[in-house]
Parts: C-alpha cells; structure tokens; sequence
C-alpha cells in the first residue's frame, strides 16, 4: 500500500455463524491446519501469530459490530488491527463485550458508547446485511481481496496484490 492510492475496508465474514459449533484449538483439525500451514506461512511472512486458545473459538458477530461502530468514528483499521492482535497473538476473547470495549477504548473510541453500540444493537442489522451480500456473492473463506472488481482469494503473495493493484490503477477501477 505505501506510495499507493489505497484504502483498506475491513468486511465482515462468519465462517460458522451461530448456532453452528465453532472448533476448539486443542482438537486434531486446528492443530494440523496451524502446523501444516499457518505457522510456516507466518515464519515466511516474519509474522507473529500463535493459535489461540480461547475454547471454543468465539463467535465473532459482536466484534464484527464494533467494527461497524469503529468504522463510523474514523477508526476502522485501527479497531480491527487491535483486535486481530488481541486474538491472534495474545489469546484474548474477542466474543467477550468487556474485552472488545477495552480493545475499542486502546484505539481511542469511547468504551461506554461502543458497548451500549453493540448491547442494543445498533449496528446488528448493518453487519446481518454485509454477511448476506458475502454469502450472496459465494465467499466461502478468508482473507478474500477485492481490487478493482477483481476477487482474489486465499494468502495472497506481496507481488500479486501490488499487481491488482497496479492494474486497478491502470484501468480506473
């Protein structure tokens, strides 16, 4: 993104919405998927990130909210930039409304106007929404990129996403 035209918007995405079980970290699927990809991935990468421990995963429709209520006070990246940190290199609970608050408050925003935000829901029926058109669309898993109408799915190398974004750029999309 440095020296380009970019903006980044963080879109909601439930790869098991309630009530379907989320998984545990300690079970064989997750254990297996984190050595056999993620954590390589992650060296190569030179990101840390560790599976966290939280069980069983949290469903993440509240902290999907308060990204839409981050979005709204001009703190959508940094909102979301805390939270993955949270869960994916510190084990936090980002199901819990108490932690996402304390998340949303490190970022700036006004803890108690972001949980009375998501305790009455002021943003549930704008993230039900963008799930729909998601799940309309046939997303199926993430990281999904869109750049300029073009859909990239899947841990995208740095070379191809300047690429699409070059390319958007070119074309004016």
């Amino acid at each position: 993104m440095r020296g380009k035209d970019v903006a980044i918007e963080w879109m909601p995405f439930e790869l098991r919405p309630y009530p379907t079980p989320t998984l545990r970290p300690d079970g064989d699927y997750l254990q297996r998927a984190w050595k056999q990809s993620v954590y390589p991935l992650a060296q190569r990468m030179g990101v840390e990130i560790r599976l966290p421990e939280v069980s069983p995963q949290p469903y993440t429709r509240r902290a999907f909210e308060g990204l839409e209520f981050a979005k709204a006070h001009g703190k959508g990246n940094e909102y979301n930039s805390r939270v993955m940190r949270a869960f994916f290199q510190e084990s936090r609970d980002i199901g819990d409304l108490d932690v996402l608050a304390e998340l949303a408050a490190e970022v700036g925003l006004d803890a108690a106007e972001f949980r009375q935000s998501i305790e009455n829901g002021a943003y549930a029926g704008q993230v039900q929404a963008l799930l729909r058109n998601a799940y309309g669309m046939g997303i199926q898993g993430v990281p999904l990129f869109v750049i300029g109408g073009r859909a990239l799915s899947g841990v995208q190398s740095r070379e191809a996403l300047e690429a699409a974004i070059d390319a958007a750029a070119k074309s004016g999309t």
